[in-house]
C-alpha cells in the first residue's frame, strides 16, 4: 500500500512541478505560434476543421498534463480525491480522442496517414487510458499506480511536443499536402 498521502505524493512533487510547468509553457507557445502562422487563408471552414482536428487536441494534451500535475501537487487529505479527478481527466480524454479520430476521418482536404493516426489518435488514447487506469488504482495499489499516472502525463507532453511541431511545420509550409522527408 502507499504511505500516507503527503509522503506518497511528496516524492513526486518535483516531477509534477516540472511536468506542469512544461505543459503550461508549451500551451502558451502553441497559442503564440498558431496566432503568428494563422493568416486570412486559414479562415475557411476546411482549415478550421483541420485546426480543430490537429491543433486543438495538442493544446488539450498540454492542458490535461498541466491539470493532472496541479492535482498531484495539491495537499489532498486523501488519495480518493486525486484518484477521482485524474480518472475523470483520463476518461474525458479517451472520449475526446475517439471524437477527434472520427473528425479526422471526415476531413475532406487532408487524409491522415499512418503517422497521423498513431500520434493524433492511438498514442493519446493510450496516454489517457493509462491516466484513468493508473488513477483508479491509486487508492488500493502499490507505488506502481503513481508511475502509471506519471507515464501518462509524460506521454501526453511528448505527444504534444511532437504534434505541435507537426502542426507548426504543416502551417508554416502553407498547409498543403504534407510531404515526406
Amino acid at each position: 500500500m502507499l504511505e500516507t498521502v503527503p509522503a506518497a505524493l511528496a516524492a513526486w512533487s518535483n516531477f509534477y512541478v516540472i511536468a506542469g510547468s512544461s505543459a503550461a509553457a508549451l500551451t502558451g507557445l502553441m497559442f503564440v505560434v498558431i496566432t503568428l502562422v494563422r493568416g486570412e487563408e486559414y479562415a475557411t471552414r476546411s482549415r478550421h476543421d483541420g485546426i480543430d482536428t490537429f491543433s486543438t487536441p495538442t493544446v488539450m494534451h498540454f492542458c490535461a498534463a498541466l491539470l493532472v500535475s496541479a492535482v498531484l501537487c495539491a495537499p489532498w487529505p486523501s488519495l480518493v480525491y486525486v484518484s477521482v479527478i485524474v480518472v475523470l481527466v483520463g476518461c474525458y480524454g479517451v472520449v475526446y480522442i475517439v471524437r477527434v479520430a472520427f473528425r479526422a476521418r471526415g476531413l475532406k482536404e487532408y487524409t491522415a496517414d499512418i503517422e497521423d493516426w498513431i500520434w493524433y489518435s492511438i498514442l493519446p488514447f493510450v496516454a489517457y487510458g493509462t491516466l484513468a487506469v493508473g488513477a483508479s488504482a491509486l487508492q488500493r495499489a502499490s507505488k506502481g499506480a503513481l508511475f502509471a499516472v506519471a507515464g501518462g502525463v509524460l506521454l501526453l507532453i511528448f505527444i504534444g511536443i511532437r504534434n505541435a511541431w507537426d502542426v507548426v511545420t504543416f502551417l508554416a509550409a502553407g498547409g498543403g499536402k504534407k510531404s515526406e522527408p
